[in-house]
């Protein structure tokens, strides 16, 4: 499978509620819609577990990635991802990068090539 790289830095294609999207993984779906409830919102539930991946234009975004505020921002810049932005890294992502500090490496990586 092709790396997918979300705006943010996340790797998409490495996300378990893309993996059990793309893999019609229901068991993956709700052993992540479980651990998700415990870690960030509780009212997760299977049914929630969905995504194509931030980038897509077309099909399912995990419900996140339609509020997403580093996601509208790529969007209006026309930028793949944060690290190609000319205010990276803005307090935004910086914000960001307290809680997914593997995302900032992937940026960073981006970046520095």
């Amino acid at each position: 499978m092709k790396k997918i790289i979300a705006y943010c830095g996340i790797i998409c294609s490495e996300c378990p509620a893309f993996i059990a999207t793309q893999n019609n993984d229901e068991e993956l779906r709700a052993k992540t819609a479980k651990k998700w409830a415990t870690e960030y919102n509780p009212k997760m539930q299977p049914k929630d577990i969905f995504c194509d991946g931030c980038l897509a234009e077309t099909g399912v975004l995990f419900f996140h990635c339609l509020e997403c505020e580093i996601r509208k921002c790529c969007l209006e810049k026309n930028i793949e991802n944060c690290a190609l932005c000319d205010q990276f890294p803005c307090q935004k992502i910086s914000d960001f990068f307290k809680f997914v500090p593997d995302a900032k490496a992937t940026l960073e990586k981006i970046r520095n090539k």
